[in-house]
């Protein structure tokens, strides 16, 4: 018996990174899985690969995040989980003072009122059948800032933190669980992308994480799938960090 047996998540960016790997472990786990991205080879592949559903959706688009849902519910006629995995960090986001209004909103988007919209059109299927689970991608920088700077991620992975308490909390009782899940520096496209580009500030990541290296994408993966299996039943609203000892640490072990 896997842990989610029979249940329908969507995973929205999870054509790659911490997405596909979660994608892999749920279908493992016996879960239907919906394939959410814009990126249309790697997601079909994967989706073939898994069983699965593969959807085109740009997650900042109101109409494109309901055809997903409406895609979903036609597929597998429910939805149980949903993982909100979609960001970005590109390199135009940096210092407030040299970070354009264009950049700033374009990480707000894909970062920030993606989530809005996938909780907003995604809440009302779980409440249809008093359950779901929701884990939302925030960060260890909406805890503690950021070292490097990347303004407009930094901000909007502090708005997915705070608006996955609220929800959290005003769904309780109907039995709908909202987490967010805060990563550390995880080994991803996205962080090679960062070292080919930038190794030096790349590398400041690093130096200040106790174990001394970078997550692996399955490693977030184990904790998705805690926090959408009944093993997290009593949890929601909670800040959920997985990131090496990095938020504890003044400075690290040499």
């Amino acid at each position: 018996m896997g842990r989610l047996d029979d249940k329908v998540a969507v995973i929205t960016g999870a054509a790659s990174g911490i997405g596909r790997a979660t994608a892999l472990r749920f279908a493992a786990e016996g879960a239907k899985v919906v394939v959410a991205d814009m990126a249309v080879d790697a997601g079909t592949a994967l989706a073939e690969e898994i069983g699965g559903l593969f959807v085109n959706v740009n997650v900042a688009d109101e109409a494109s995040v309901i055809a997903m849902f409406d895609a979903t519910i036609e597929k597998y006629g429910k939805l149980d989980v949903l993982f909100n995995n979609a960001g970005i960090s590109p390199n135009d986001d940096d210092s407030i003072l040299t970070t354009g209004v264009d950049a700033w909103q374009r990480v707000q988007d894909v970062n920030l009122k993606s989530v809005y919209f996938c909780c907003k059109y995604g809440i009302p299927f779980m409440q249809e059948q008093g359950k779901g689970s929701i884990i939302n991608v925030a960060s260890f920088v909406a805890i503690m800032g950021s070292a490097t700077s990347q303004i407009s991620y930094t901000a909007s992975k502090g708005g997915v933190l705070s608006m996955t308490r609220e929800l959290g909390v005003q769904f309780a009782r109907e039995g709908i669980r909202v987490n967010a899940l805060c990563p550390g520096p995880v080994n991803t496209p996205l962080l090679k992308e960062l070292f080919a580009k930038d190794p030096e500030r790349a590398a400041r990541r690093l130096v200040h994480v106790p174990m001394g290296r970078f997550a692996e994408p399955d490693e977030m993966a184990s904790a998705v799938l805690f926090l959408a299996s009944d093993d997290s039943s009593f949890m929601t609203a909670s800040t959920f960090l997985v990131d090496g000892g990095l938020s504890a640490a003044y400075v690290t072990p040499l």
